[in-house]
């Protein structure tokens, strides 16, 4: 199996000396974009020139359902854009009606100095994504997707590769148990870090075996390769861990599992995620003393969002608490 790393932003690791706190951008108003009331995609896009931006989809994986949309937003120089009012709109096919337009608001991908790895911050970096929540797909397949930018008082367009709903059902999915992996530790490799982590310096993330603690306490786990991640998305999500672990995370085991074999992307992907199904990077799961998935998130992720997966995987062990959910600290069934 290869990785298919998303290939969203093809920049360096991200992040700002604004030290993390900016607050996520409100998604504009819907009614300030095309209505798609009875129109196909080519109806919406009538009239309007090709944007000379550069939407890149920040996630590959869709099931039917709700789905959660990121991408970034750059100049045709990779010049990130932060400041672009975007709407997303979807079809099943060029005839069908569209659904949209999904208004995108924009979430930072910077953390405070204390919990920012070295060789961010430089110029030209990725500071943002955008992300459009509640994505409605309500069949498996490929889908038509263009976005919408506002430009003054009109507006220009861009076709999206289309996304395809359903097509990596191998991944593990919310509800599921989650797989019983192995994750190395700072004990296993003897205190050299180097061995399991990319990132400078490595994350303190690396206390605990996934498999020791899965169905006894809940779980954040993070799949990412900050060095060799294709999408320079891997780094930030990282970091934003680790901020969130410091600042939100207490009770919860936080584990940061690398990507690929002896790090070394010739030498193909760990086991890990393989074992998790996954297709790309970087991926965050959070799961609960019961050993199942709560939520699963794909691509960029900053702080605000990270913090309120924590926030809600909380809200779900106190939920489990008192119910009759498993809270014996037994392991969970295989």
């Amino acid at each position: 199996m290869l990785l298919a790393v998303v290939s969203c932003f093809g920049l360096a690791a991200c992040g700002s000396d604004s030290g993390g706190d900016e607050a996520a951008r409100s998604a504009p108003s819907a009614s300030d974009f095309p209505s798609a009331d009875g129109k196909t995609i080519d109806g919406v896009l009538s009239g309007q020139p090709e944007s000379d931006l550069v939407v890149s989809p920040a996630a590959s994986v869709f099931e039917p359902g709700s789905n959660r949309y990121s991408f970034g937003v750059f100049e045709l120089d990779q010049t990130q854009v932060d400041d672009a009012e975007v709407a997303l709109y979807f079809a099943k096919s060029p005839q069908s009606e569209v659904e949209g337009p999904l208004p995108a608001k924009v979430e930072s991908l910077s953390t405070k100095p204390a919990f920012r790895s070295l060789g961010v911050g430089a110029p030209g970096e990725a500071r943002s994504y955008y992300v459009v929540e509640n994505v409605e797909f309500d069949r498996s397949g490929p889908w038509i997707a263009i976005a919408v930018v506002k430009d003054g008082d009109g507006f220009q367009s861009s076709r999206l590769p289309s996304p395809v709903v359903g097509q990596f059902p191998g991944v593990a999915a919310v509800g599921e148990q989650a797989p019983r992996i192995s994750t190395p530790t700072a004990a296993s490799v003897g205190g050299d870090l180097s061995k399991i982590d990319t990132r400078q310096p490595p994350s303190s993330m690396h206390g605990a075996d996934f498999k020791d603690v899965v169905g006894r306490k809940p779980v954040m786990l993070v799949f990412a390769t900050p060095a060799l991640c294709t999408s320079r998305v891997c780094g930030p999500v990282v970091d934003v861990a680790e901020q969130a672990k410091a600042e939100s995370g207490d009770g919860i085991e936080f584990i940061h599992m690398e990507v690929f074999n002896d790090n070394d992307a010739s030498k193909g992907i760990r086991p890990q995620l393989a074992a998790f199904g996954l297709p790309t990077e970087p991926w965050v799961f959070s799961i609960g003393s019961d050993g199942r998935i709560v939520e699963r998130t794909e691509g960029a992720l900053g702080v605000r969002e990270m913090t309120g997966i924590v926030e809600r995987l909380r809200a779900s062990e106190a939920g489990d608490q008192s119910g009759s959910g498993n809270k014996s600290g037994a392991d969970p069934a295989p």
